[in-house]
């Protein structure tokens, strides 16, 4: 075997070939058994191995062990045949000191102000408590004339990264964002130099959230693909407060928080229907929640599954699997706040085995002060969906196999002029939803702005100024005559495109074309980031790795900037821009922060955030 570190080829002993050989073939062989079955056929959300192959073998490790893949490495492998596996999927070996390093270190300076909210800031997911991810004028301080003169001032890049998904977070002067290696970091917003740098247990996949406490402290809360909430100290980086929010093996935390009055409202979901794609799983047991916390300290207040019933009921798949039911209903993104009524709204995903239940593909409203359910929007019944239903053999699939059509990005608080007030939900069908949330969510109206799929439909969010939503669409499709292993490609003419709303009446204003793949490798025109808008501009990403900023009256491209490239850093780490996906960027004081790359769903890889500013 060939042994390669620092680009130098090390002479070894024949004992010593011979031990690196058998720990190659121990990885490969635990691969084969155990890993394979998703990640060579394709199944939806494993990484392929070209993918893996990106990865650094730390990286690996830390999902089996702490990240999403917890479950299978913890209990099918030992400490070394999990770095064995890490090894041989990507090529290179393991440093078990490997850790993001911190450069340009930032000159000391008195942080935080005495309001640190009182000068231009996006906080959290959609910067504001109702997730509307539009962000004012005063706030955004950038003309809509400006916005054609965006000029890049600097990047920095995520070391030893293939993707950079996470929103970034602008509060006081100082950017916070987390990382695929669990690596959090508080940044200048002008400059990039760094201030502090936090280790948590494994990937960072949603947003920060910076909050004052009783005591007068500004701590940075966030949750890992480890199920783990922690609260640090926003000025240091110093760990405050770390909990376990759900002991079930495969929960994760992914969205984003919320603060009101000292209390912490955090969203629970997991990947135990990734699970399932073994035939030896006994599908599924985890159930979605929202919990609230005491900000200061961490301890739970309460915990509201978005299934009540406890998984108990017993059926059998099509190919004789025993599995068990209800389950799933994750809450996959921030919950939205309704203060002045007491109320939360959280958007849930779909069931992974029968019996399919009520409250999952939905919007749910939860009361502040108790977590009580008071009313259940459904926006697709039956839907009963796990990653075996992307397997050829579909060992694991329930009966009546759903579409997987997940509500997955957060509810959208608006009061329209009259007073009249609209919840919108957009769903991986395609369709926003628009409820009356003092209607126990009566249907207002509907649209289809996409066809749907797995990773079609309305993904990670749309952004409103309080008359029209902009929506953005994904309807990516794989390459059917590419779908396994290494040559899994994603189709790059289906998909994208953005649509403008009437918040009243879900009238389309108009809708721009998605971006060409034309001559763009890996490229997909999908639209799946979420969107974000400031007066007159939206904001809108592609898989392509091409951001585009558009004319809010009538779709017009006044902006593009394509995002695929190599970047000289502020840290003079390695870096390079891809996919645009998940988190959208971040519009403050003048200046827009972009996050590039992503690989999942055959993305292209990246680990850049990117700050412009009109010159």
């Amino acid at each position: 075997m060939r042994m390669l570190i620092a680009g130098v080829l090390v002479a070894v002993t024949v004992a010593g070939i011979d031990a690196a050989a058998e720990e190659a073939n121990q990885g490969k062989a635990i691969y084969e058994t155990t890993c394979a079955n998703c990640h060579d056929k394709g199944a939806a959300r494993a990484p392929t191995p070209a993918t893996l192959k990106t990865m650094e073998p730390v990286a690996v490790v830390r999902a089996l062990e702490t990240g999403v893949m917890r479950v299978i490495g913890t209990f099918s492998m030992s400490g070394p045949q999990r770095i064995a596996v890490a090894e041989y999927v990507t090529g290179k070996k393991y440093d078990a000191k490997w850790r993001a390093e911190v450069t340009n270190v930032c000159p000391k300076s008195a942080w935080p102000s005495a309001d640190p909210f009182a000068a231009p800031h996006w906080n959290g997911w959609g910067a504001d408590r109702q997730n509307t991810r539009f962000q004012p004028a005063e706030r955004a301080k950038l003309e809509p004339a400006h916005v054609p003169k965006l000029k890049l001032q600097w990047a920095f890049a995520y070391p030893g990264e293939t993707l950079a998904e996470v929103q970034p977070v602008v509060v006081d002067g100082r950017i916070f964002v987390g990382s695929r290696s669990g690596a959090v970091y508080s940044l200048d917003s002008k400059a990039g130099c760094t201030h502090w740098m936090y280790q948590a247990g494994a990937a960072v996949k949603g947003p920060v959230l910076i909050g004052k406490v009783s005591d007068g402290r500004v701590l940075a809360f966030f949750g890992d693909v480890g199920g783990r909430a922690y609260a640090i100290d926003a000025a240091s980086g110093q760990e405050v407060w770390k909990i376990v929010a759900d002991t079930h093996p495969s929960a994760r935390l992914t969205g984003g928080f919320q603060l009101v009055g000292g209390k912490l409202y955090v969203p629970v979901s997991s990947l135990e229907e990734g699970l399932a794609a073994s035939t030896d799983y006994k599908c599924c047991t985890f159930r979605g929640s929202v919990m609230r916390l005491d900000a200061s300290t961490g301890k739970v207040e309460w915990k509201t599954h978005t299934i009540v019933e406890e998984p108990t009921h017993e059926t059998t798949s099509p190919t004789g699997k025993t599995q068990i039911g209800p389950n799933g209903g994750s809450v996959w993104s921030a919950p939205t706040i309704d203060e002045a009524h007491g109320l939360l709204y959280v958007s849930t995903g779909d069931n992974y085995s029968q019996p399919a239940t009520d409250t999952s593909d939905g919007i749910m409203a939860m009361k502040l002060d108790t977590g009580e359910i008071t009313w259940v929007f459904q926006g697709l019944p039956g839907d009963a969906w796990n990653v075996a239903c992307s397997l050829p053999d579909k060992a694991n699939c329930p009966v009546k196999e759903g579409p997987d059509h997940d509500m997955g990005s957060s509810p959208i608080l608006v009061t329209l002029a009259s007073g009249k007030r609209v919840l919108m939900g957009g769903q991986k069908t395609g369709i926003l939803h628009a409820i009356d949330p003092d209607a126990n969510g009566k249907i207002l109206w509907q649209n289809r702005v996409g066809l749907g799929g797995i990773i079609g439909g309305i993904e990670w969010g749309s952004a409103t100024d309080g008359k029209t939503v902009y929506v953005a669409v994904s309807d990516a499709k794989w390459d059917k005559g590419r779908f396994f292993g290494d040559r899994i490609a994603i189709d790059p003419k289906a998909g994208g495109g953005l649509a403008a709303l009437d918040v009243a009446t879900g009238t389309l204003k108009w809708h721009a074309d998605p971006v060409s793949c034309e001559g763009r490798e890996r490229c997909s025109p999908a639209q799946s980031q979420a969107v974000t808008a400031i007066p007159g501009v939206v904001f809108s990403g592609a898989m392509s790795g091409v951001m585009r900023a558009f004319d809010a009256e009538t779709g017009k491209v006044v902006w593009t900037y394509d995002t695929v490239q190599e970047f000289k850093t502020v840290n003079g780490a390695a870096g390079r821009g891809g996919t645009l996906d998940q988190g959208g960027p971040a519009v403050v004081d003048g200046w827009v922060y972009i996050n590039s790359g992503y690989t999942n769903w055959g993305g292209q890889p990246g680990n850049v955030l990117l700050a412009f500013k009109p010159e």
